[in-house]
């Protein structure tokens, strides 16, 4: 295992930080590794009564794309996961979920940064919205699930949680993709 030998804090933002860690590596070799501290994100495919995912169509600007997504954010100080999945339900399509229930968690990109994202399944939706973000232009699209997994297996989806909890459901559900 690597031996950390100095951490340089380079920028603290509103949602991130990065540092850069100089390690010596197992066979000896000095490195520098960028790291993205992230405290922690949740992504939510909330599915209606007649099996529709309500998702979200926004502008990237790390893409400079309009991306099709799950309803998704992050963590805030002292917050639950769950908690954070009720409160992105509300805020980006509106709803809330009589039911939560937990699906998996992954490492967004393990190789620069610290993001674990819980993925969960809302169900019993209901209207109940709160403001969104000042910084999001959001419109809700619904998808039949069995479409949305046939899109992900054409490989027409590009966000990669939205991929993977789709994937997970999927499994959840013995429906798999071909």
């Amino acid at each position: 295992m690597p031996e950390i030998l100095s951490t340089e804090s380079v920028y603290e933002g509103r949602v991130l930080k990065v540092r850069v860690d100089t390690v010596r590596t197992p066979d000896g070799q000095t490195a520098r590794w960028d790291v993205i501290e992230h405290p922690g994100s949740v992504s939510i495919v909330p599915i209606g009564a007649d099996d529709r995912v309500l998702l979200v169509r926004q502008y990237r600007p790390a893409v400079g794309e309009t991306l099709l997504e799950i309803p998704a954010g992050t963590l805030e100080a002292g917050e639950l996961p769950q908690a954070t999945a009720h409160r992105e339900l509300r805020e980006e399509i509106g709803m809330r979920a009589e039911r939560l229930r937990a699906i998996g968690s992954y490492f967004l990109v393990p190789g620069y940064s610290s993001e674990l994202m819980h993925a969960y399944v809302a169900t019993g939706l209901s209207p109940a919205p709160l403001p969104r973000d000042a910084d999001e232009n959001i419109s809700v699209v619904a998808i039949r699930f069995v479409d949305l997994v046939a899109q992900v297996s054409r490989g027409e989806l590009r966000d990669a949680k939205t991929v993977a909890a789709v994937l997970l459901m999927a499994r959840d559900r013995g429906t798999g993709v071909s």
